[in-house]
């Protein structure tokens, strides 16, 4: 995706996309609170024939482009990272839940409860992708959409935000950002999602790991937020999708640490190290290449 074709995208999709719902509307134009910044009165108006943004709090404004690069804090070539991982031609079928009514919202989302799992529902997508075992990390949470009832397995993120998964639904629940659990460790582990990181914590005991550090980016678009983190580590290893976007990841980190170390190896045959987990046997031979590649 290049530039031209992400400011063709309807900023209302992106702001969707990451879990920003307009105040009021009308067929002209539409009225957000600051998606950048706690506020509250709605100073961020969008022009839908114009497809342009202005945040009259600040005096600042554009396309989709400018957006994104002061929301992820990013230069362009990342932000156009981030527009690919989005897919956004299948929009309607993998950023929102279908058929939801976005009109004259008064706030994005209300959470309702957050509990251990318990849901049987939840319980069992769980088992389909080979994680149940790994529920410490997760909750089960209860929140209203749009007036509107709806419960999910919840991962949370390091600016209190949940991701949410079930078997029909991908959104995240506040702001969107990365995950990290400190061990103190002098090792790092990235991975490109939450079940990529329960899927290892599967493994971890066959590959003969000491706890590490973890970094769950939570998306690829991500990956700007932890480049200052870096520095802190002797050793890295990288657990991203076998993908162009995965591609993309781990030369940005090979750019900061040429010594990190790309483990897709171990599932390179799958999209994904959960992909890999659900229809592979753990105990094979690819868990003792690896070994001998990371020591």
């Amino acid at each position: 995706m290049n530039c031209t074709q992400f400011n063709k995208i309807s900023v209302e999709k992106i702001l969707q996309s990451l879990g920003h719902f307009p105040i009021k509307q009308n067929e002209k134009e539409a009225w957000y609170l600051n998606p950048f910044a706690s506020e509250n009165h709605a100073s961020f108006k969008i022009n839908k024939n114009l497809n342009y943004w202005y945040l009259f709090s600040e005096g600042i404004g554009g396309n989709n482009i400018d957006f994104m690069k002061k929301y992820l804090n990013a230069s362009i070539s990342e932000v156009l990272l981030w527009a690919e991982n989005q897919n956004y031609s299948s929009f309607q079928n993998q950023r929102i839940l279908p058929n939801l009514k976005l009109r004259n919202l008064s706030k994005n989302y209300q959470i309702a409860e957050v509990k251990e799992i318990q849901h049987p529902a939840l319980l069992d997508y769980l088992q389909s992708r080979k994680v149940e075992s790994q529920i410490e990390f997760l909750k089960e949470i209860h929140y209203q959409l749009n007036g509107k009832n709806y419960f999910g397995i919840g991962f949370k993120n390091d600016s209190g935000g949940y991701e949410i998964r079930n078997a029909y639904s991908k959104i995240c629940l506040g702001k969107k950002d990365i995950t990290t659990i400190i061990n103190n460790s002098k090792s790092l582990l990235i991975f490109e999602g939450f079940f990529d990181f329960l899927s290892f914590k599967n493994i971890e005991k066959s590959l003969e790991n000491e706890p590490s550090d973890y970094m769950i980016l939570n998306s690829v678009s991500m990956i700007h937020k932890i480049k200052n983190s870096l520095e802190n580590y002797e050793k890295i290893d990288l657990y991203f999708d076998n993908d162009e976007a995965g591609n993309c990841a781990v030369e940005i980190i090979k750019n900061e640490r040429i010594e990190a170390e790309d483990c897709r190896v171990l599932y390179s045959d799958f999209k994904d190290l959960n992909d890999w987990l659900i229809h592979k046997n753990p105990q094979n031979d690819n868990l003792q290449s690896l070994n001998r590649r990371r020591y």
